[in-house]
């Protein structure tokens, strides 16, 4: 099962590479990893995606929670939220193609973002599905490089995280 975990952290050095380290060492799997500043600079929310049953679910929280830095953990999946990915795909696209390309770039509701006489560069957000069958659309054209970031997600609503906060750490 997957699962979509938002981790509210402290805004400290080296937070991301404890946690990941962590994780990493008691054999958990992170399938997607996103982690940006929030609307207070001093906390970051980190939001992962893993992949197992309801007790990994359980260890993989745990572990999180006993992190000084970590502030709050919750378990997003069951609850109604939105979640996106973005995505930058570099795609042949010569003269010949481009009005092709860029049919399918607007079906997706994406954007050229840059243009070259051969390629255009792609900026696409959405549901990780819909991110993957833009990708299988594009691959007939030639796709010369692709960037994706990790998965966000927040719960839909007035629902916020956060609302409990540790002291920060020194």
């Amino acid at each position: 099962m997957r699962h979509v975990l938002s981790a509210l952290v402290h805004n400290v050095p080296g937070v991301l590479s404890h946690i990941a380290g962590m994780l990493a060492s008691r054999g958990y799997n992170i399938e997607s990893l996103a982690v940006g500043e929030t609307e207070d600079a001093q906390l970051s929310r980190m939001t992962f995606v893993v992949v197992g049953d309801d007790r990994v679910l359980e260890q993989v929280r745990k572990q999180l929670e006993k992190v000084v830095t970590v502030v709050q953990v919750d378990d997003i999946s069951s609850q109604d939220h939105v979640e996106r990915d973005l995505m930058l795909l570099k795609v042949a696209a010569p003269p010949g193609k481009r009005s092709e390309v860029r049919e399918l770039i607007e079906i997706f509701r994406g954007r050229i973002v840059d243009v070259a006489p051969e390629m255009v560069m792609i900026e696409i957000s959405g549901q990780e599905r819909k991110i993957e069958a833009f990708i299988e659309m594009m691959r007939p054209f030639g796709i010369i490089e692709l960037a994706r970031t990790g998965r966000i997600a927040m719960v839909r609503g007035q629902k916020t995280i956060g609302q409990e906060s540790k002291p920060a750490p020194k």
